[in-house]
């Protein structure tokens, strides 16, 4: 509806109007440090600083602006419809009009991957890709995206709106009813408008000391416009980490709405099955400026493997190169068999399923059976439980290091939250500057195979270096509640996409009930089948998410080759199976077009 229909408080201005210029006034007394006088931070701030006051007004007003148009809506909606003189005018990818036939489905899947690929090749201009930090490099099989590329933030931004609108809806902060199509539609558009705002989110803070202009390009810009270069080059490099994640995000809608299966979930099983390739047979060594040897070997499972048993005499294969090989990174054997063996139980668990018969109340003998998996959930819980896991890596890092948020009181360089190693340490201890040592950040971390947990707690005199920054004890603990917070949050995760996806059994018992079919032995009713579904949907909910947590700790515990991260292979396998099943489903409509109908 149009903004003039929309019924709105106009009283709630003003208030805003105050509170956007006392927060300006506190923002700008925490950048400088010291509580400002109001004249000095009206002549200082903006007349002296009239940039900085500019930079800073880009995005709070429209931030603002929008928060006066949620608390000032007066419907008797939800408050998210006062978004839509916002939300109206986001570019979406429209739904087909008619049946999309598989074969272009197919192509508009393919194509995208394509562009996905490309994408990941294509680095972002003016960056020195020599100091680049990942702060998402443990979780870079599960964001997707290549670091330092266009898609350097992956599908961060989207999972991370995913996860606030589940947990704001799921909290009744927006009343919102999911079976209702016009709020369905308003979640999904307000969804839209959160992405992008989490793009900058997350993209601004990449600038500041991960993501660093190269001196050339800086100097190119001073001359063009002189002391504005490192300014300027950040700024481009923001707008190419939000183009690049928006083309991300509508390749996303595009293969929802044209293709088969979820972009998402096509993203990160095109790069963690690049990742679990190069990392079974890649034969470039770990360190590329030294010749191959036995101390540089092959980085790949594979050729290291070959490599070591046909240079090794057999008395250093039996004092110490059979373990080099099982278990010493990069990528060993053992790494190999848990990436197999979780293919194995993923696959199986997929195949478990509960089968409720159904009947149609009209057609005689026409029969068929409502399968309720055991992975009813599916892989969503543990995908958003990994971006949860990213972003307080990113954001403890950030509140650690960053120049500007290190100095906020409380969380800033708060070892509590998260501690990191300088450079110094780093390269001192063989670790990354982006592996927390200490605080929240620590133990929420991924657990990289047996090497770094279970080898050091069995024999910590030769896998001394683990314990340079950790002791035994914070290593135990460090295991134990990283394997707790998995399941946990992938079962609380799971209850959350059950509900917003429409899975529950209210839901389904009410899908059924349109498609005419019904249970035989029971009466036709929705309250009959919600109550039948009752037995079986709450509880196969909590025991999925609980089982896609459960796996994909496990093989971050055992360790996975390519260093895809258990997650990346869980969500791997289990993408490719439902995108098989996917694909049958397709073809099975191709053939019989009556069948179409009950689907979609």
């Amino acid at each position: 509806m149009p903004e003039e229909e929309i019924p709105r408080k106009k009283g709630v201005a003003l208030p805003i109007a105050i509170g956007w210029f006392i927060f300006a006034y506190l923002y700008f007394s925490v950048v400088e440090w010291k509580l400002l006088g109001f004249m000095d931070f009206i002549n200082k701030i903006i007349v002296g600083r009239w940039l900085d006051f500019l930079i800073f007004s880009l995005w709070s007003v429209p931030l603002f602006y929008l928060g006066y148009l949620l608390l000032s809506y007066n419907g008797d909606k939800s408050k998210l419809y006062g978004l839509k003189p916002v939300v109206n005018y986001l570019p979406i990818v429209k739904k087909p009009k008619g049946h999309v036939h598989f074969k272009q489905k197919l192509l508009w899947t393919v194509s995208v991957l394509l562009i996905y690929f490309g994408l990941t090749n294509i680095y972002l201009y003016g960056v020195d890709q020599q100091k680049v930090v990942d702060l998402f490099a443990s979780f870079r099989a599960i964001m997707a995206g290549a670091s330092g590329s266009l898609v350097h933030l992956g599908i961060g931004p989207i999972v991370t709106a995913s996860i606030i609108m589940q947990l704001f809806v799921g909290a009744k902060i927006f009343n919102i009813d999911l079976t209702d199509e016009e709020d369905k539609a308003m979640y999904q558009s307000t969804q839209k408008l959160l992405v992008i705002i989490m793009i900058f989110v997350e993209a601004i803070p990449q600038v500041f000391g991960y993501l660093q202009p190269s001196n050339t390009f800086v100097s190119g810009l001073n001359a063009f416009a002189p002391g504005y270069g490192d300014f300027l080059a950040k700024l481009i490099i923001v707008i190419q980490l939000f183009f690049g994640s928006y083309i991300v995000f509508l390749m996303d809608e595009l293969v929802s709405k044209w293709g088969i299966g979820s972009g998402i979930s096509l993203f990160i099983a095109a790069g963690v099955s690049e990742a679990i390739f190069t990392g079974t047979v890649n034969w470039i060594p770990s360190r590329m400026n030294e010749p191959v040897s036995i101390l540089n070997p092959p980085s790949g499972c594979i050729p290291k493997t070959i490599y070591i048993l046909q240079h090794s005499t057999a008395a250093q294969i039996f004092g110490g190169g059979i373990e080099r090989i099982l278990f010493a990174p990069p990528n060993p054997v053992i790494a190999l068999i848990g990436t197999t063996i979780i293919f194995f139980l993923v696959a199986y668990a997929q195949s478990i399923k509960i089968e409720l018969p159904l009947a149609h109340e009209r057609a005689r003998g026409a029969r068929g059976r409502y399968p309720i998996k055991l992975m009813y959930s599916s892989n969503i819980p543990v995908i958003l439980t990994s971006a949860l896991l990213a972003n307080v890596a990113m954001w403890s890092m950030l509140f650690w290091s960053n120049p500007t948020l290190s100095k906020i009181p409380v969380l800033g360089h708060n070892p509590l939250i998260g501690q990191y190693p300088t450079p110094q340490q780093a390269e001192m201890w063989g670790i990354r500057t982006t592996t927390p040592i200490g605080g929240i950040a620590y133990y929420l971390n991924r657990v990289r195979g047996l090497s770094y947990w279970l080898l050091p707690l069995m024999n910590p005199q030769q896998y001394y270096q683990v314990f340079t920054y950790q002791t035994y004890w914070q290593l135990v603990i460090h295991v134990i509640v990283f394997v707790t917070f998995m399941i946990g949050m992938s079962v609380v995760f799971a209850k959350f996409w059950i509900e917003t996806a429409n899975m529950n059994a209210h839901a389904v018992a009410q899908q059924i009930q349109k498609s005419g079919m019904q249970i035989p032995g029971f009466r036709r009713s929705p309250a009959v089948l919600e109550k039948i579904l009752n037995k079986y949907i709450p509880a196969v909910t909590i025991l999925s998410g609980a089982l896609v947590g459960a796996l994909a700790a496990f093989a971050d515990l055992i360790g996975t080759v390519g260093n895809t991260s258990g997650t990346g292979v869980l969500l791997t396998v289990g993408i490719l199976i439902q995108l098989y099943e996917a694909m049958g489903k397709e073809q099975l409509m191709e053939m019989h077009p009556v069948i179409r109908q009950f689907f979609e």
